[in-house]
């Protein structure tokens, strides 16, 4: 047992998971029955969810409250790469729109218990009161936009006026917190196989039928996002080969991703992943969680191509200046999106509003969003989070480059 149990531990991660995704897949197909492997996936993604919201406001706190000087112009720098990934990602999805036009049976029961927020004003005024939010309430609510606000402020406080073993306490408190994270990181072979075996043996492949043209526009758009557009970026920025870092972030972020649907939940795994790749702390504590409510490229690309194929689907004419200011407005409702209960498919009657499309179409059209939710809020997860990872170092080794070439500079 101890043999076998060594040759497990020498098995890198990846390929664990990806063993584990071949046999729930496979379990799904031949053994349906099997249904207590659902709870490997409920135990492993409800360990990340716990574990999450305590990890960022001690690290952040721990991270703020004794870092160094220099690092305010990496947290500009990145903001401007999360924000400008989302509304390329907007544009695109826009492209695929009118390129792939996609209309849509709009004979799906809308779900009249939903309450899409009325524009952007109430999305923004949610995110607001959020930030305020109790921060006990917001630890148990997992409320990451009032955790990291709370935890930034008693972060700086605490760096003016904690003593050195004060500052030590909460440095040791965080590593215990990344140990026992990387604890449950070790339980994701056995999640994955969970996750999958319940999605292979809930959906089949029944989704791909009814709904196939508008998943392939979606997938395509989110693929060239993560493969292209994303690629321009990183590559302008670095000005090197991208793809390297980009299929790593995509392997040890998107995957888990992909499979918990849960951007919350894959905080602790992109935190792992930035240890990794060598990030300081100080400054991938925030950045990441900071990620997590801003860099939203997947769910610009589904408000965007969604609303315009409800208004396809009705005759409505959009033109290009028109679909310029949709990109704004899935940019700007696509960060305010963590806000908002249902994520980015109860933004979309905020959009429709814009293209003068009825609440009851639009309504319809998430409905729609629901039904191939398995695939759509997957792939959506996996490219928010993943890219979280990426211009998260991005904008680490950008510094770092600038910071060599002027030490260069001053010795030549």
């Amino acid at each position: 047992m101890g043999k076998l149990l060594r040759i497990y531990k020498n098995i890198p991660l990846v390929a664990q998971i990806a063993i584990g995704l071949i046999i729930g897949a496979c379990l799904g197909l031949w053994v349906p029955e099997a249904s207590f492997i659902k709870l490997f996936g409920e135990i492993f993604v409800g360990a990340l969810k716990a574990i999450a919201p305590i990890l960022v406001f001690v690290l952040v706190i721990a991270s703020l409250s004794s870092a160094g000087q220099g690092i305010g112009k990496r947290f500009r720098t990145v903001i401007f790469f999360y924000m400008l990934s989302t509304f390329l990602a907007a544009a695109v999805a826009v492209i695929f729109s009118f390129a792939f036009p996609v209309k849509l049976p709009l004979t799906v029961t809308p779900d009249m218990e939903l309450a899409p927020p009325a524009g952007l004003l109430e999305v923004f005024r949610t995110l607001l009161t959020n930030m305020v939010q109790n921060p006990i309430s917001a630890l148990m609510s997992a409320n990451y936009v009032g955790i990291l606000t709370w935890a930034v402020i008693l972060g700086l406080a605490l760096r003016k006026g904690a003593t050195d073993g004060t500052k030590k306490v909460l440095s040791d408190i965080s590593d215990a917190v990344s140990k026992v994270v990387g604890w449950v990181i070790r339980l994701a072979p056995l999640g994955i196989m969970g996750l999958v075996f319940t999605t292979v043996n809930e959906n089949g492949l029944e989704i791909f039928t009814q709904y196939g043209k508008l998943l392939l526009v979606l997938v395509g758009c989110m693929l060239t996002v993560a493969l292209f557009v994303n690629a321009l970026i990183v590559g302008v920025a670095l000005r090197r080969n991208p793809f390297p870092l980009i299929f790593r972030c995509l392997r040890e972020s998107g995957i888990t991703a992909f499979f918990t649907r849960s951007s919350a939940a894959n905080i602790p795994v992109n935190m792992s992943l930035c240890e990794k790749l060598g990030l300081e702390r100080e400054y991938y504590s925030v950045a990441i969680p900071l990620g997590a409510t801003i860099n939203m490229d997947g769910a610009a690309i589904t408000i965007t191509i969604m609303s315009l194929a409800a208004a396809f689907s009705q005759g409505v004419s959009v033109n290009f200046f028109t679909a310029i200011i949709l990109s704004f407005v899935a940019t700007l409702g696509a960060c305010g999106a963590s806000g908002v209960a249902g994520g980015s498919l109860l933004l979309i009657p905020m959009a429709c509003s814009l293209l003068g499309i009825g609440q009851d179409i639009a309504m319809q059209v998430v409905a729609i969003g629901f039904i191939i939710g398995v695939v759509q809020d997957s792939l959506e997860t996996a490219l928010n989070s993943s890219g979280d990872v990426l211009f998260c170092a991005t904008a680490e080794y950008r510094d770092r480059m600038k910071k060599e070439k002027s030490q260069n500079n001053k010795n030549s």
